[in-house]
């Protein structure tokens, strides 16, 4: 079996596949070297990929390299798609996960890949499977926090309903500005993205995946699992390219 860890800003998600299929998916709010151990053990792990986007366990590291066949997703891994953004280095681990996830489902289109979580990213896969680049924007709840804690008077507060777009309260105003911003900022981001590159498949993905798919009018394929799915991708092939 293989097992695919990503490790995010608030939350890691473990995916267990048999082949090219998810067979079991655990969220956890901290991943320590104990619980990668039992979890080795329990679901018979031979193989096993990593991507993290903050610090990480060096422990988890050794254990993973010593039980499986390991690999790590940097700037230098082999991917099953081009990859022509400027500072690869600095290019979050999950951006380009996703877009392999992505392409395994639209080989052959133009997709733009978003990601919907703590922060939201957006990028673009041309159809001749070019990671192309794209954008990083703060997401819903970073938007209501900001808006508090930089300003003197203004209040924290919770999302809040849809309904309508203008805002009667603060409080109403404040989570208008950040739910109603956001949709209206990657609804622009499409059209804009449809006008340069013609038909774009809208591949969507993270946390407030549902969110956005309930509240914006357009065709859009969410999956939860896109960036697990883009892991196990890139750890098929890392397999077979280093046998060749």
């Amino acid at each position: 079996m293989n097992l695919a860890i990503d490790i995010g800003n608030t939350r890691t998600k473990l995916g267990f596949f048999e082949g090219e299929t998810l067979v079991r998916k655990e969220t956890l709010e901290r991943l320590s070297a104990d619980e990668v151990k039992s979890r080795l053990y329990n679901h018979s792990v031979s193989a096993c990929i990593l991507s993290s986007v903050s610090e990480t366990d060096p422990g988890i590291r050794e254990l993973l390299a010593m039980e499986t066949d390991f690999v790590e997703l940097t700037s230098d891994t082999p991917l099953p798609i081009g990859n022509h953004y400027a500072t690869p280095k600095t290019l979050g681990k999950d951006r380009l996960a996703a877009a392999v996830g992505a392409w395994s489902f639209f080989p052959g289109k133009t997709c733009l890949v978003i990601d919907a979580g703590t922060c939201i990213t957006s990028d673009v896969l041309s159809e001749d499977g070019i990671f192309k680049g794209g954008n990083i924007s703060p997401g819903i709840d970073m938007r209501l926090k900001a808006m508090h804690t930089f300003t003197a008077r203004l209040p924290l507060v919770g999302r809040g309903t849809t309904e309508h777009w203008i805002g009667t309260t603060t409080t109403e105003a404040l989570q208008n500005g950040a739910q109603w911003g956001a949709i209206w900022e990657l609804s622009a981001l499409i059209d804009r993205c449809e006008a340069e590159f013609g038909p774009v498949e809208i591949a969507l993905t993270g946390g407030d995946a549902e969110f956005f798919e309930k509240n914006m009018k357009r065709k859009i394929f969410a999956h939860p699992d896109l960036v697990l799915i883009g892991l196990n991708k890139i750890l098929t092939y890392y397999g077979v390219s280093r046998s060749q």
